[in-house]
């Protein structure tokens, strides 16, 4: 009887390519079609058979996995790609432009991401025992790294779950802690503590990030803000972009932008009233910009975004 010993590089590598596969098998059981599903709190899958065209949205602090496919995100003027051996780590709130780029009807698009929440990953942060340097220099909000055994495990033990509803409401926030444990502890680490830093540059760049998600619809200035963070405002532009990759500005006007696009779209707004509603005053103005960001006019993105859902409603 011939007995196959594995040595522990090789028994890992076994391992990891179970989990992927059993993550795989999991996620196409709960996601049959396409779309995108939140089966358990903060937990969100999604499935495309096709290649997509690039979205426009805005990204919250959460970790993505893929299990199957491969996705580009384009934030500022970098672009970050990603497939079933490295995950995307975002921390704070951002507008983004992201890209289903490699599936198919054989092989789906397979995903899930994970809501990462200021109060627990604060909680963690201190059960470690980190402490925030006042002078940490601003890291990039967003980032791709490969993904490491440890930390694809506890996401298929999270996945496994949706089996065990029962189970799901005691044991969901075990394996959160761990999740965001292992991406503390690696070198996303420093990343990662932009979602509950409260000192530092970052600190006070997330506090103006929050501002500008709230007052998106009024007039910004900078000097206002830059006063009421206590930075000087050439601080404020430089620790911003290094953060977000937008000027202040910029960053408020894809909000704007994007939030015109959703009332147009969900609430049947004419590109007009959407404008208003969002801050603009000038509608020749808001039509240049919109053009400019999503590559039509307001009347025919519309029309091509209901046109689109149509087609994949009938697939």
């Amino acid at each position: 009887m011939n007995i196959t010993i594995h040595r522990p590089a090789e028994r890992e590598a076994l391992q990891v390519q179970a989990n992927r596969e059993e993550l795989i098998e999991r996620i196409g059981q709960v996601m049959s079609v396409d779309g995108s599903q939140e089966p358990l709190p903060g937990l969100h899958l999604a499935r495309s058979s096709f290649p997509l065209k690039p979205l426009h949205s805005v990204l919250k602090p959460s970790l993505c996995l893929i299990a199957q496919g491969s996705k580009e995100v384009l934030f500022g003027e970098s672009r970050y790609q990603y497939d079933s051996s490295r995950y995307r780590l975002a921390t704070v709130e951002l507008p983004r432009v992201s890209q289903v780029l490699e599936a198919s009807k054989e092989r789906p698009y397979l995903s899930l991401r994970l809501e990462l929440s200021a109060p627990l990953v604060s909680s963690v942060l201190v059960e470690v025992g980190y402490t925030t340097p006042r002078d940490a220099a601003p890291l990039r909000a967003i980032d791709v790294h490969p993904l490491d055994a440890r930390l694809l495990d506890a996401m298929v033990r999270l996945v496994r779950l949706l089996d065990e509803p029962d189970e799901a409401p005691v044991l969901q926030p075990l394996i959160m802690r761990e999740i965001i444990y292992r991406l503390l502890k690696g070198e996303q680490g420093s990343r990662l503590r932009h979602v509950a830093i409260q000192e530092g540059y970052n600190y006070h760049i997330t506090r103006a990030i929050e501002r500008l998600h709230q007052d998106f619809d009024q007039p910004l200035r900078i000097e206002n803000l830059a006063r009421e963070l206590g930075m000087s405002v050439s601080a404020l532009h430089h620790h911003f972009k290094a953060v977000t990759a937008l000027s202040p500005l910029q960053f408020q006007k894809q909000l704007r932008l994007q939030e015109a696009r959703r009332l147009m779209v969900s609430q049947n707004l004419d590109a007009a009233n959407a404008a208003f509603q969002v801050g603009y005053r000038d509608a020749s103005h808001f039509n240049r910009e919109y053009k400019s960001l999503f590559g039509l006019p307001p009347l025919r993105d519309v029309q091509r975004l209901r046109e689109e859902a149509l087609v994949s409603s009938r697939q």
